[in-house]
Order: C-alpha cells, then structure tokens, then sequence
C-alpha cells in the first residue's frame, strides 16, 4: 500500500517497480599553500574521510531509509582516496548460506539497492587551494526513499557546496492495471531538508517535475576563514592577507556552485 502519489492512496498489484536514486557531490574547500600544511591537510583527509568513516556513514543511511544491509564492500586508495559500496535490500532478506557452509562467489546482480561512496582530494599547490570531494549514490527500489537520509549525509561532512540530484525511473501499477510514474509528492529536494539547514546555504533548483527529475544545489552563505586554514602559518597572517584569502575561498565555492571559471 502506497501513502501518497499527488495526495491519493493506492493499492499496488504486486511488488513496487519504481527506482528511486539520489546522487550528491559534496564539496570541503580548504586553504593549505605552504608543503607543511598541504601535508597536515591531507593527513586531515586521510582521518576524517577514510573508508571506515565513509561506512559507519553509509550503515547509518541504510538505518534511515529502512533497509536491510546485505554486503559492504571498502576500499583506501594510495596516496589519497577511498571508496565503500554497500549491498541493501528493502526488509529481512534471508540466508542461503545459512547451513553454514562456505561458497565461493563472484557476485553481478544488485538486489534492489545500493550505496556507494567514494572520495576525491585534489590541491592546487600555485593557490593553496584545497578542494575534498566526496561523491555519494543512494539507489532505492520499493517502498524505501533515499530522501530521508538528506539531513544526515548534508550534516556527515563539511559542506560548503552541495550538488545534488533526484530521480525516479520506472514505472508500478495499481491494482487496477494503470501505471503510476511516482509514489510520492515532490516539487523540489529542497522540500526534504531541515530550515536550519537551508538557512546556512544558497539554494537553487533545476527541475523538470514531469519527467520526474530533480536538481538542486547549495553553497554556504558565510564561514569562519580559521576553520578553512591549515598549517602554523596561518597564525601570522595579516588582516589584509586573510581578506585575499577568504576571497579567493569564496572564488573556489562559486566557481563549483555554478560549474564556470571566472
């Protein structure tokens, strides 16, 4: 039993068909010019988004939507990187190796859903410029919607611009034969995220609502530059110093926000 498609209930005739898939890029802009602090910032990387914390992520988002986490699969990259993929299904799904007995497999099929994570540090030694990206998939089918997990995976990193996309592809029908495109009321993903978390970005949407497509993305109004420097030399610079910097931080931001080099 569908709860809503555009206010109305319906009865399904079998198992819901639709996919539901969620993709965001996440941006962390940082400023590291000198070796010393390009070294301590990517150590930072290294701690705060390896590939164990990108799964304690990923198993709380399978918590949110409701579903059942079937495999995992991590993965460092040298120097820089990591990637996690996570197998989930919608409820308990049960186990056939539950005899106890040892299977050699090579898995291709996908049960209904997946998450996968993966990281992208990149540094501009000429500016300082430190850009941390971090790309997140969350595919659903049934019942379950990866919209639930927005406040959380928006609150998992340091996000200063958020690009994010919504789709649902397929088609379900009632129990009357007639094919319903979506399950459930929609007109932007910004209608998905907290106010308090809105209130710190720019929003901006691109969406074509009857193809069932949804763009949205979001850059932070303001920031403390303190919290973006890394190394012993950002102790000593000068208010003139820390404005150019703080400027050229906010160039980077807009710059990705709108996909254009100035």
């Amino acid at each position: 039993m569908l709860k809503r498609v555009k206010g109305q209930k319906i009865r399904l005739e079998g198992f819901n068909n639709l996919t539901k898939s969620l993709s965001f890029n996440i941006y962390d802009i940082c400023y590291a010019r000198s070796k010393e602090s390009q070294i301590e910032y990517l150590e930072y990387v290294d701690e705060e988004y390896n590939s164990e914390v990108l799964q304690n992520i990923i198993e709380t988002v399978t918590d949110i939507v409701d579903a059942k986490l079937l495999h995992i699969s991590t993965q460092d990259y040298e120097p820089r990187g990591a990637s996690v993929t996570a197998l989930i299904a919608e409820g308990e799904v049960s186990d056939p190796t539950a005899d106890g007995a040892l299977h050699e497999a090579v898995v291709g099929h996908l049960d209904k859903s997946h998450i996968t994570a993966h990281t992208y540090p990149e540094l501009d030694p000429s500016t300082g410029i430190a850009t941390f990206r971090v790309d997140i998939d969350v595919s659903t089918c049934g019942m379950i919607s990866p919209l639930r997990a927005l406040h959380h995976l928006i609150d998992s990193f340091d996000s200063d611009v958020v690009l994010m996309d919504y789709r649902v592809r397929g088609f379900t029908r009632d129990s009357k034969g007639l094919k319903h495109y979506i399950d459930h009321d929609i007109a932007s993903i910004q209608d998905f995220i907290s106010d308090d978390v809105l209130a710190k970005y720019i929003a901006y949407d691109i969406n074509i609502i009857s193809d069932n497509i949804f763009h949205t993305k979001m850059r932070k109004k303001d920031f403390r530059l303190s919290e973006y420097l890394f190394g012993p030399e950002a102790e000593k610079l000068q208010k003139k110093e820390r404005q150019r910097i703080k400027d050229v931080l906010k160039k980077e931001m807009q710059e990705i926000f709108e996909c254009h080099n100035f």
